[in-house]
């Protein structure tokens, strides 16, 4: 079951993605980029270093991480949306792109950064892409993943969770028509959250808010699409990290409804 679902994830999202191709506006500007690594990483963390992005869809991340200077991104991606992927990049020397899924990373490194952006927790055994990262970074490397949370998100997940039991089963046209009509009320919840303290308001605001219509309307699609999705505690995150060999592990909640993660491989491994 756990292979299947695994399976169907990525193919999931490699339609998903080969449909959703722009990148622009806030939705993959290093504003944001720096929104969700604040305050456990920083650009110039970034600059001049060999990072690893695993799971880059179209390659959103990738561009974050090359406005924040990085010297060189490997580009990991297992699903058709690779297609998207190396032909953005293709003829950029900064830019190494590999159809392979996590699991198959410790082999390319040595990387002084890895990043995962919304992908473990939509991984159901994410424990063999945690330790594949920890074997490609150097001593003293690095890994930084953001995920899901289930803290302060119950009211989210008690109207979400029995929807997704239909939507993740629609097909991607049936879906987009549904994500459109549900953007209305949406839209109008996030205008109230600009002036009441209403549940999510910090990620309606400084997150959805912020981003253009469309970029809304594939925030919506991207929750309700996939066929595997866990929301994880503050401890499953640091039981992940710590199982995978990290040590220095921090964790920030961000705006309230997820988690950022970034855990070091000391430097004498």
């Amino acid at each position: 079951m756990t292979e299947r679902t695994r399976e169907r994830t990525i193919a999931d999202f490699g339609e998903q993605w080969v449909r959703f191709t722009d990148n622009s506006g806030y939705y993959g500007s290093l504003a944001l980029f720096e929104d969700i690594v604040a305050p456990l990483l920083s650009a110039s963390d970034v600059s001049g270093r060999e990072v690893a992005d695993i799971g880059s869809g179209t390659g959103r991340i990738v561009d974050m991480l090359l406005a924040a200077g990085a010297e060189r991104v490997t580009a990991i991606e297992p699903s058709r949306a690779f297609e998207v992927l190396s032909q953005r990049f293709a003829g950029d020397a900064r830019v190494h792109c590999w159809q392979m899924s996590g699991d198959a990373i410790a082999d390319l490194g040595p990387f002084d950064l890895a990043v995962s952006f919304g992908v473990l927790h939509h991984i159901p055994d994410p424990l063999p892409v945690v330790k594949a990262a920890y074997s490609a970074l150097r001593p003293g490397g690095r890994l930084f993943a953001w995920l899901y949370g289930r803290e302060g998100n119950g009211a989210y997940l008690a109207f979400v969770q029995p929807m997704r039991a239909l939507t993740k089963r629609l097909p991607d046209p049936m879906l987009d028509g549904f994500v459109r009509a549900l953007d209305l009320p949406l839209a109008a919840y996030i205008a109230l959250c600009r002036r009441l303290p209403l549940p999510m308001a910090d990620y309606m605001r400084e997150h959805l808010g912020k981003l253009d219509t469309d970029k809304r309307r594939l925030t919506i699609f991207d929750q309700l699409n996939p066929a595997y999705a866990k929301y994880y505690r503050k401890a499953e995150v640091e039981a992940l990290f710590a199982a995978g060999g990290f040590t220095d592990i921090q964790l920030f909640r961000r705006h309230g409804y997820s988690w950022s993660v970034i855990g070091t491989k000391p430097a004498g491994d």
